[in-house]
Order: C-alpha cells, then structure tokens, then sequence
C-alpha cells in the first residue's frame, strides 16, 4: 500500500480532523488524568507547529544562544546551520535552499552539465512529484526505472542504460542519476545499503553525477543505523529537508563539492528563490536538531514497546514493513468499534489514525515521547 500524504488523513477516517486543533500547554506526564499538553500524533515525520508553538520555540532558542539575522542568505543562522550540514554530511558547502524541489532541480541540473538524460526511480519525487520542472525548465529528461517498487539496483541501473543506447538512433549520454531515500511513494522504505554502493561505484567510473534526495534522510539513518555522514560519502549532493521533522516552517539544505555549491547562490537568485530574510527557518532547525537523533532513537524504543503490547491485545495486528521506517500497518477485526476506539483515543489527546476498513497506516515520530507508553497502551485498552 502506497501513501500518498495528501489522502493520508482522508483515508484514515475524516473524524480524526477535529481532534487536530493545537494544545500549547506542558503535557502532563501522569498516566492516570487526561493530558492537558501537545498531543500524541501518530501521523507525520515530526512535530509540525501552530504559529502560537512556532514563536514560543524560537524564544526558547533566542534566550539560550540567539538568532543571527541573515541577508539574502549571508551570515546569521542561515550561515550557522550551513556549517552545522557541512559537518553532519561530511560536504564541503551546504547551501540553505527555499525547496526541496529547488534543491533536487538544481543539482540534478549541475551535474548532468550539458547531458540530457538524468535517471531516477520511477517512484521519486523528482519524477513523481515536481511538476515536470526537470524537462520543462532545465531541459533534461528523466529517465525512470523500477515501476511502482521503491529502488532500483545497481545491475538494473546498468542494464537501463545499456538499454537507452542501443535503443536509440541519436545518442546523448546519461549526466545524473537521482536516489530518494527513503521513498515517500513506497511507504518510506529505504534503498539498501549494499545498492547504493554498486550505484555510487558505477557511476563514479562512468563520470555520472549522483545525487541524493535525502528529504527524510535522517529517517533512513534512525531505522538502519547507517549515519547521515556515510549515506552522503557515496553522493555527490545529497539535500535534506528542515521542516519535515525540524520543525521548520519552509527549507531545505542542499550539500556537495565546493566546485557545484558555488553556483547556487546565483542559480537560486534567476529561478526566483532568493530571499532576504531566512533567519526564523534557520533558527528553527538549529534549535530542533539539537539532540534530534536522540530523541528519535528514543521514540524508536517506545514504539516497539507500545506496538508490541498492543499486538497482544485481541483483534490487533501492527505490523513493519519490509525494508520500512517509520511507517507501520495497523489492521483491526472487523468487530472493533471503530468509532468508540477513535473518541477514546482522541479524548486522551492520542491522535491514531483508525481505519474504516481494514487497514490503516502508522508513523513513528517524537510525539510518542509526550506521554509515557503505559499511558497510551492502557489508552488503547479502554477504547477496546
């Protein structure tokens, strides 16, 4: 099953959307009363925040270290966080970006220089999702491969390419080959390990540009232990996300070799990107990275713990997907009172989605860390 996050909540039962609206006081952390604080989401990568929590944040990272005011990107937190990425990745420059699109599409750009094809998974964003910018604007055509499976191997990227050239009456080579890990389209689940480097080998001999659309990377490295560094060495340019679980409003980091980051500043200036002031993302990514991988791991150890107990209670089943992160299954017997579990779940300020059906789709994030996991099996037990 494919999720597709704009019918997430939809297809999660539409009584879930009022229990949305923002709680901004300290959670409480007894198990016995009903929680007055943030709620426990068990949908998205992080926690996304009102703009009531949202400044109330910043405050906390202006009292503790302060916000440098950019300008146009220089200077200020934009040129603190750029070293914070150069250091996690292991790049020689990181570039704070408007988009993750922006990001993809001016990489993939860079290093496909004047070759047109650019090789991607057919279940990526950048072919999927961002409005045929590739082709449109930047003159290259994406090359798909893998229909509907999450990642395609080294010998298949081999074969795909072989494949074009004798296919094709006029040749034009391959210039890049573009990676998402993990795959939003397949449920987050990641490219191995062992693909990346057959991938990373060939197209290092073969003078292909690779690049990494690690939007939810550190995902990818909370699951299988591979660290944000090692994933990025196999790379020319990898971007990663700062909202999607930093909590940022808008922006991405996009990190590589000195020679292809010098050029974006101007690149993001022509395609309408630049703007003057980035300081409250920058701010805010700073601030909530800070102990991240930590508090993930932590959230990591609690869902087993939650997910296991519930999978001995009747009519319950959670279960992990194959090469998966952290998204989970859940399935229910047909006899549970779907609507009573819901109320009982959300009445507890627990925001689970449940399914209509048969089938319902979880996330593992750091909101499972606002209440203890006593408090959310027994929860779960009283909705039953």
């Amino acid at each position: 099953m494919n999720l597709d996050r704009r019918k997430f909540l939809k297809t999660s039962g539409a009584a879930l959307l009022p229990a949305m609206i923002p709680v901004s006081s300290v959670l409480a952390m007894g198990t016995s009363a009903a929680p007055t604080g943030p709620a426990v989401k068990f949908f998205g990568d992080g926690e996304m925040f009102e703009p009531v929590d949202y400044l109330a944040e910043l405050q906390k990272f202006q009292t503790a270290t302060g916000i440098g005011r950019d300008r146009y990107g220089m200077g200020g937190s934009i040129e603190a966080l750029e070293r914070k990425f150069t250091e996690i990745t292991g790049k020689e420059k990181a570039v704070f970006m408007p988009s993750g699109t922006m990001s993809n599409q001016l990489a993939i750009s860079v290093l496909s220089g004047e070759n047109t094809k650019v090789i991607v998974q057919e279940t990526s964003h950048v072919f999927r999702d961002e409005s045929d910018a590739a082709q449109t604007i930047f003159n290259k055509r994406l090359v798909p491969l893998a229909k509907d499976a999450a990642y395609f191997t080294g010998q298949q990227l081999q074969e795909g390419i072989a494949a074009l050239k004798e296919a094709e009456a006029f040749k034009t080579s391959v210039g890049a080959v573009s990676i998402e890990n993990p795959v939003r389209r397949a449920d987050g689940r990641v490219v191995p390990l062992e693909e990346i480097k057959k991938i990373s080998a060939y197209c290092r001999s073969n003078n292909i540009g690779l690049h990494l659309d690690g939007a939810r990377l550190f995902l990818a490295s909370g699951w299988t232990g591979v660290s944000i560094k090692e994933y990025a060495s196999y790379f020319d340019t990898v971007y990663i996300s700062l909202y999607k679980y930093f909590g940022a409003a808008a922006g991405a980091m996009l990190c590589g070799p000195r020679e292809v980051m010098d050029k974006m500043a101007h690149l993001v200036k022509v395609h309408g990107g630049a703007m003057y002031g980035n300081w409250a993302n920058a701010a805010m990514a700073l601030h909530r990275m800070e102990g991240f991988e930590a508090r993930l791991q932590n959230a990591i150890q609690a869902s087993k713990a939650i997910f296991a107990a519930l999978n001995k209670l009747p009519g319950v089943k959670i279960s992990t997907l194959d090469g998966g992160t952290n998204i989970y299954t859940l399935d229910l017997d047909k006899e549970i009172d779907r609507k009573k579990l819901r109320d009982t779940l959300r009445e507890s300020n627990i925001l689970m989605p449940i399914p209509d059906g048969d089938r319902a789709m979880l996330m593992v994030n750091e909101t499972l860390l606002y209440q203890p996991v006593e408090y959310i099996v027994n929860t779960f037990k009283k909705g039953l």
